[in-house]
């Protein structure tokens, strides 16, 4: 595995509506993959690879989200303290004693400062924690901190990549390890030939509502999608069986649904086939809550897709120590090349 590459998908900076900095890694990494690359005007990257078999012009759309969940700022009080609105969805908890990078005319580290529980009333301290009861700490000046910073300025979390044992750990990895997974796939098949029309499609704007996706499948009009996105992997001390939806090392994750959409049943279908044929472990993810671009590319194209998604299991996530297992991410670029390659040869007629 490429931990290096790895490495600077997700410690690239890149919220939803900003992603540039991730985009241009995605551009130099993808340009050489693919037969021809583009970027439509809301950011979406795509980088096409020509079917050879394809007498219908069918066309298969793979998509994984560049965005991370951030903030941005909102306000620079008088003591030169900065609020902030959030860009995607956070638990308030996950916040307490964090690092952050304000992204101004220069980058600064900040860290989410809060009341301290030394000064707190009981009620307080029974409170469960807001999301406006955090502030970023600059230690500057107000005066100091407007020369850097402007309102509408971007923040991301502050957190490096580190293996441990045969996990990775980092902020990001919600989404930034399916855009790994989808370069290497293009890798793999650089040389290769695929049947149908294969747009490898890195989304913006997940987070906030699924929007970058919808964009893409309205343009391409895909007859097959797939998207490559994380999953809960609630494997934990305290976790009941029926609460895991999955388990690290167990294997890649085959979406059946979740809060947005009800996968097509003959991709799910398609995408157990290709796991059993090429002795792929995996298993099947059911999520209550939580949705993904897997529902905008299902119904977004003018046609429809006939769509389903790879997940891969992650522990904490939408936390800045985000784990996936390195054998599961392997399996999910397995399962995606085989199911690419092989589309032409499934009867989706039932």
């Amino acid at each position: 595995m490429d931990i290096q590459l790895l490495k600077n998908i997700c410690e690239t900076p890149g919220v939803p509506g900003y992603e540039q900095a991730v985009r241009s890694l995605v551009l130099k990494e993808v340009s050489h993959l693919a037969d021809h690359v583009w970027v439509d005007n809301i950011g979406n990257v795509f980088a096409l690879k020509k079917g050879v078999r394809n007498p219908e012009n069918k066309k298969v759309l793979v998509a994984a989200h560049m965005d991370e969940i951030g903030f941005i700022v909102s306000h620079i009080d008088e003591q030169g303290f900065v609020r902030f609105q959030t860009l995607g969805g956070f638990d308030p908890k996950t916040l307490t004693a964090q690092r952050v990078i304000v992204h101004g005319k220069q980058d600064l580290v900040g860290v989410m400062g809060a009341k301290p529980i030394h000064v707190m009333s009981p009620e307080e301290k029974n409170k469960p924690a807001k999301i406006e009861d955090f502030f970023i700490d600059l230690g500057m000046k107000k005066e100091e901190v407007e020369q850097y910073i402007s309102i509408g300025d971007t923040v991301t979390r502050e957190r490096s990549l580190i293996e441990m044992g045969d996990c990775i750990n980092c902020k990001s990895l919600d989404n930034r390890i399916s855009v790994f997974i989808l370069i290497e796939t293009l890798r793999r098949l650089q040389h290769q030939d695929v049947p149908y029309d294969f747009y490898a499609v890195f989304t913006v704007q997940e987070e906030v509502g699924l929007r970058g996706a919808g964009v893409a499948a309205h343009s391409v009009n895909p007859d097959f999608a797939i998207a490559l996105d994380t999953t809960i992997a609630y494997d934990v001390p305290g976790a009941r069986p029926h609460e895991k939806c999955t388990e690290l090392g167990k294997g890649t994750a085959i979406k059946i649904l979740d809060s947005s959409t009800i996968c097509d049943y003959r991709m799910v279908a398609y995408l157990k086939q290709q796991a059993q044929y090429k002795n792929i472990m995996w298993q099947p993810e059911i999520l209550v809550a939580g949705g993904t671009d897997t529902a905008p590319l299902q119904r977004n194209g003018k046609n429809g897709s006939i769509a389903g998604a790879i997940s891969i299991p992650t522990r904490h996530i939408h936390q800045v120590i985000e784990m996936v297992h390195k054998n599961d991410v392997e399996l999910s670029i397995q399962l995606l090349q085989a199911a690419v390659e092989n589309l032409d040869q499934y009867n989706w007629s039932h």
